[in-house]
């Protein structure tokens, strides 16, 4: 293993923070793998299977079973990891700016385009290294203005040249759920199966900008341009993994999901050996705009009707508010067949905090479709 470390722009006066990557495997061999944790500093259990991670890494490192690269980052964001509110860590938002980590990352695909399209030609893996090289020069040729943008910056340079990309997450309250594109799903799909996702939310923009959406989205608009042309691939095929909620840290939990990214990374070829067979799918994908996002329509103590992970029928109570002078309550419904694949972990609310929120077959939503 090499441990790289990559100094991030100096925030203010006496702070250095920087993003250690870890290197498995042998550069140029084979695919490139690359896994984050906790890009979202608070979402505390990504970042304990990337310590199970780690250890798995290694032994097979040393026992020459790697075939590919494979860059670990445990810690994608040490900004963030710093921040704390009155005891309670604060890593979804730049504090200062009240930017989300995981938000407007570039798709710089029209400055690329410009750049390569008089050198593409009808060998995809040719085309597929010429992007790639042309994205690298333009991530470094950007000059951040900020610690934020540094951060973006390096990751994105981390990342942009692999081939599968693991962003490892947690929600609030949640079931095992992933969030990936509409056109990588049927690469994604073995993972879904060993990890046991309840549900897989499908989207090709969600306008977002979110760390794996723009590494697939730069390759979708590229194809969009040059397709009928020159054949461009799917190469950075991307996931966001939602590992529950942020409660759910537990030894047994995180070997469970380290263990089932090996899996999926053996039946992919990148690791040597047999591949654990494929569990059955526990839920179909859906798309992202089918799922139902609820919202309090008064103030009041929240209480929870049905469990994260559970099969939900349209009509079915999910949420009482209470209200705790007069004791009336309001119940919301949901309108959606789907899963509750997560929901709010606090329990008192103000009218329009969100409240969970239930997968759906059909689209109900346009325009942005991933909150703040």
């Amino acid at each position: 293993m090499k441990l790289n470390q990559h100094p991030l722009l100096q925030a203010t006066q006496g702070t250095h923070r920087h993003v250690e990557s870890e290197h498995y495997g042998a550069v140029g061999a084979g695919r490139k793998i690359y896994i984050q944790a906790a890009l979202h500093a608070d979402e505390t259990p990504a970042m304990l299977v990337a310590a199970h991670l780690r250890q798995q890494l290694a032994a097979l490192e040393n026992a020459g079973r790697l075939n590919a690269q494979v860059v670990l980052v445990a810690v994608a964001n040490p900004a963030g990891l710093g921040q704390y509110i009155m005891g309670a860590p604060s890593g979804r938002f730049e504090l200062g700016s009240g930017r989300n980590y995981n938000r407007g990352f570039p798709v710089p695909y029209q400055e690329i385009a410009g750049k390569i399209e008089h050198l593409l030609s009808q060998d995809i893996d040719a085309n597929c290294k010429l992007i790639r090289t042309a994205w690298g020069d333009a991530l470094r040729a950007t000059r951040p203005m900020d610690e934020y943008q540094s951060l973006q910056q390096t990751l994105m340079l981390l990342a942009h040249d692999a081939d599968i990309v693991l962003d490892l997450h947690c929600s609030r309250e949640a079931a095992m759920h992933l969030y990936t594109g509409e056109s990588v799903w049927p690469t994604i799909e073995p993972l879904a199966r060993y990890i046991g996702a309840e549900a897989t939310l499908l989207a090709t923009d969600s306008q977002a900008n979110s760390f794996d959406e723009a590494l697939y989205l730069l390759w979708v608009n590229l194809r969009e341009r040059f397709g009928d042309r020159f054949p461009i691939p799917d190469s950075s095929i991307a996931v966001t993994v939602e590992h529950r909620g942020q409660r759910d840290v537990s030894y047994e939990m995180a070997d469970h999901d380290a263990t089932a990214i090996i899996d999926y990374l053996t039946h992919l070829g990148a690791i040597e050996g047999t591949p654990r067979p494929l569990p059955a799918l526990r839920s179909p994908a859906t798309p992202l705009a089918g799922s139902e996002q609820f919202y309090a329509p008064s103030a009041g103590v929240l209480v929870h009707r049905a469990a994260v992970g559970s099969r939900i029928e349209a009509g079915q109570a999910l949420f009482d508010i209470v209200d705790p002078h007069s004791g009336q309550t309001v119940t919301v419904h949901s309108h959606n067949n789907g899963v509750l694949y997560m929901r709010r972990d606090v329990r008192f609310v103000k009218p329009g905090d969100p409240l969970g929120r239930v997968s759906g077959a059909t689209p109900i939503r346009s325009g942005k479709l991933l909150s703040a």
